[in-house]
């Protein structure tokens, strides 16, 4: 388990810069290989599909990563259907990729182990 997993956001100003493909290449190999960076109306994402046995498996870990989010004060766009949830990461106040998002992703690797 990354030690991403283990740490808090730190606070994120709108004017701090985004991550460049060192520091992503860099992180990207402290969290689980399934995290896709994407670009979506131009702002780069962490994406990540998981997969449970029917919708209520997977509303329950929705419901988990929520709390998380709330918790730490950085939120996700999260999709849940039958089945599978898809979690995006980004930095909203800076438009991309911040360390918080990288946090964030082993956090939610973390609690999928428990499903």
């Amino acid at each position: 388990m990354s030690e991403l997993a283990n740490t808090h956001c730190e606070a994120c100003r709108a004017d701090a810069p985004t991550l460049d493909d060192n520091e992503i290449a860099r992180l990207q190999k402290e969290i689980d290989e399934g995290w896709q960076v994407i670009t979506r109306d131009g702002v780069r994402q962490l994406e990540r599909v998981y997969r449970f046995g029917n919708f209520a498996q997977a509303l329950a870990f929705t419901n988990a990563i929520g709390e998380i989010a709330e918790r730490e004060g950085h939120h996700p766009a999260l999709l849940t259907e039958w089945g599978r949830v898809t979690v995006t990461w980004w930095s909203h106040k800076i438009g991309g990729l911040h360390r918080n998002d990288f946090v964030m992703a082993a956090r939610t690797d973390k609690e999928a182990a428990a499903f």
